[in-house]
């Protein structure tokens, strides 16, 4: 399967420039970082959680790229929707693959007002990152992306009470002055 992936992904590339680039990181992620979340998760040497994490962080670095590849001669609004069309076609095909339509009955108000909220916040969110890439550099813009961590922490303390110990706000220190350090020349 991670072949396949591969080469269709080879198909998908036109741009020779970017082509030997992005397929050595494109072949790397597949051949490192999946076989190995496998076996961690067979074997039970780290919790799902934070596979799941570390998973979502190598794919969030693949999209800036892809993203900023993308984006050549094109409008960033245009971009940013192809890309809502393919995110919705794999996440209804792995709902009616694993039999999870079922569960849409039993979805409640609160879910419906919460899961829009959280729709408007990420097409939102989307329509912006991909302007700012389409406009700046890869490293600022994903660099400052990344600050939603501390503002996350922070909306979690505030509005779900979920403590701040040293540990975190240490390491939200460090990842804002991470941001402003990639951001500011």
């Amino acid at each position: 399967m991670i072949v396949m992936i591969c080469y269709d992904f080879e198909l998908i590339i036109t741009n020779r420039d970017n082509l030997k680039n992005l397929r050595s990181i494109f072949n790397f992620q597949f051949s490192i970082f999946l076989p190995l979340s496998c076996l961690l998760l067979k074997k039970n040497i780290m919790p799902s959680w934070l596979i799941f994490a570390i998973l979502s962080a190598v794919f969030a670095a693949l999209t800036a790229i892809f993203a900023k590849a993308g984006l050549k001669d094109i409008n960033s609004d245009l971009a940013m929707a192809i890309r809502t069309v393919i995110i919705l076609f794999i996440a209804w095909g792995i709902v009616f693959f694993r039999g999870y339509t079922s569960q849409l009955s039993s979805l409640t108000k609160n879910n419906w007002i919460f899961l829009i909220l959280s729709a408007v916040a990420t097409g939102l969110s989307w329509i912006f990152y991909f302007r700012a890439l389409q406009i700046g550099k890869v490293a600022a813009v994903s660099a400052i992306d990344k600050g939603s961590v501390v503002l996350t922490v922070l909306l979690a303390f505030i509005f779900l009470k979920e403590p701040i110990t040293l540990r975190t706000a240490i390491a939200i220190t460090l990842i804002a002055a991470g941001m402003l350090i990639m951001a500011l020349k």
